[in-house]
C-alpha cells in the first residue's frame, strides 16, 4: 500500500497512512481541511438501541479528536438474515439519534449479510487547519488530561459472560454514548495541539503512539487516573476483553512501572475501550483557564500526568 500510495505524491493529504492519527485529513484550501474516518464493530451490549448509539458516538469521536466538526455520515451495517427486523431498526435508530444530536446528517450507507452483527459509521467533518489536533502535538511541560474514566471494556466483557449487574452496564452505556464534542470544542477554544481518543488500544496504547509521534515521554500519576468503581469487581476477577491482553503484550515495552501495582490495576490501563474519552495535552500556561472553563460547561476532565523529556511512559 505504501508503495502505491506515497504521501509525497499527494500534497493535499495532510494526515494519512504515514501518521498514527485518528482520521485522514485532506486540505480543501488554505484554511480548511476535510476530515474522514470510519469505525464499526460487533455488539458490546445486548440492547440494539444502545449498541447503535455507542457505535455512532465512537465513530464521531475520531473527528472530534482531530479538532474537527462532523457534518455527514454513512451507515456501515452487517446483519445476520436471522436477526429480527425490529432489532436492526433499533440499532439504526440509535445511531441516527446520536448523529442528529451531534448535528450530523446520515445520508445513506450500505448493508450486507454476515453471521455476526456489525455496525458503525463513515464520518466526514471539517477542520480549520491551524486548529487541527494530532498525536504529534504534545510538548514537554504540557499537562495531560483525560475526559472519560476507564473500565468500559471490563464491564462489557462481564456482560458478555453473563455476570454483569444491570446498573453497572447502564453506567458504562451512559459514558459510552456521551459525545466527545464538548471536549473537542474546549481543546480548540484553548488552542491545544496534542490529542487522541481512547478506544481499542486503551489508555497506554494510544498514549504510547502519542509519545512516539511527539518524540516526548509521558509520566502518568496512577492515583489520578479515573476508573469506574463499578468496573473494579470485574477487573479483580480478570474479566477483560481479549484486546486488552493483546494491548498488554504489544505495548508493555513502552511502559516503565515506577510503582508496584497489582495485575488487575495494570490491566485497567490496557483495557480496550469503546467510545472512550479524549487524552489531551494542555500547555502549562493554560491549565487554570482550561480547568475553569471545563467546570463551567460541565465537561469532566481529570489531570492524569505530564509530558516530559525522553520517550515512553512512566507510571508513578
Amino acid at each position: 500500500m505504501q508503495e502505491v500510495f506515497n504521501a509525497t505524491d499527494y500534497p493535499s493529504l495532510v494526515v494519512g497512512m504515514d501518521s498514527p492519527d485518528d482520521a485522514a485529513v485532506w486540505k480543501l484550501d488554505d484554511t480548511r481541511g476535510l476530515v474522514l474516518t470510519t469505525d464499526f464493530f460487533t455488539p458490546v451490549v445486548d440492547n440494539g438501541y444502545d449498541y447503535g448509539r455507542i457505535a455512532a458516538a465512537n465513530s464521531l469521536s475520531d473527528v472530534y479528536a482531530m479538532g474537527g466538526t462532523p457534518f455527514l455520515a454513512l451507515n456501515i451495517s452487517a446483519f445476520p438474515a436471522s436477526l429480527p427486523p425490529e432489532i436492526t431498526r433499533q440499532i439504526i435508530r440509535g445511531g441516527a439519534e446520536i448523529a442528529k444530536s451531534a448535528g450530523v446528517v446520515i445520508a445513506g450507507g450500505h448493508t450486507v449479510q454476515d453471521d455476526e452483527p456489525k455496525y458503525g459509521l463513515v464520518v466526514a467533518g471539517f477542520v480549520q487547519l491551524d486548529q487541527m489536533l494530532t498525536k504529534s502535538g504534545c510538548r514537554v511541560g504540557d499537562a495531560l488530561y483525560l475526559t472519560k474514566p476507564l473500565g468500559f471494556g471490563a464491564i462489557t466483557t462481564a456482560l458478555k459472560r453473563g455476570v454483569a449487574k444491570a446498573e453497572d452496564v447502564a453506567l458504562a452505556v451512559s459514558w459510552m454514548t456521551r459525545l466527545n464534542r464538548s471536549a473537542g470544542k474546549l481543546a480548540i477554544e484553548h488552542h491545544l495541539r496534542g490529542a487522541t481518543d481512547i478506544t481499542g488500544y486503551a489508555l497506554l496504547g494510544h498514549a504510547c503512539e502519542m509519545t512516539k509521534a511527539s518524540m516526548v515521554g509521558f509520566r502518568f500519576f496512577f492515583e489520578s487516573i479515573p476508573v469506574l468503581e463499578n468496573a473494579l469487581p470485574y477487573a479483580r476477577e480478570h474479566i477483560f476483553p481479549g484486546g486488552s491482553y493483546d494491548n498488554f503484550e504489544y505495548f508493555s515495552p513502552c511502559v516503565t512501572w515506577s510503582r508496584k501495582l497489582e495485575e488487575h490495576e495494570k490491566m485497567l490501563l490496557f483495557d480496550a475501550q469503546t467510545s472512550g474519552g479524549l487524552l489531551l495535552s494542555v500547555p502549562a500556561d493554560r491549565v487554570a483557564q482550561w480547568e475553569n472553563r471545563a467546570k463551567a460547561v460541565d465537561q469532566p476532565v481529570w489531570k492524569i500526568g505530564e509530558v516530559v523529556e525522553g520517550s515512553g511512559i512512566e507510571i508513578v
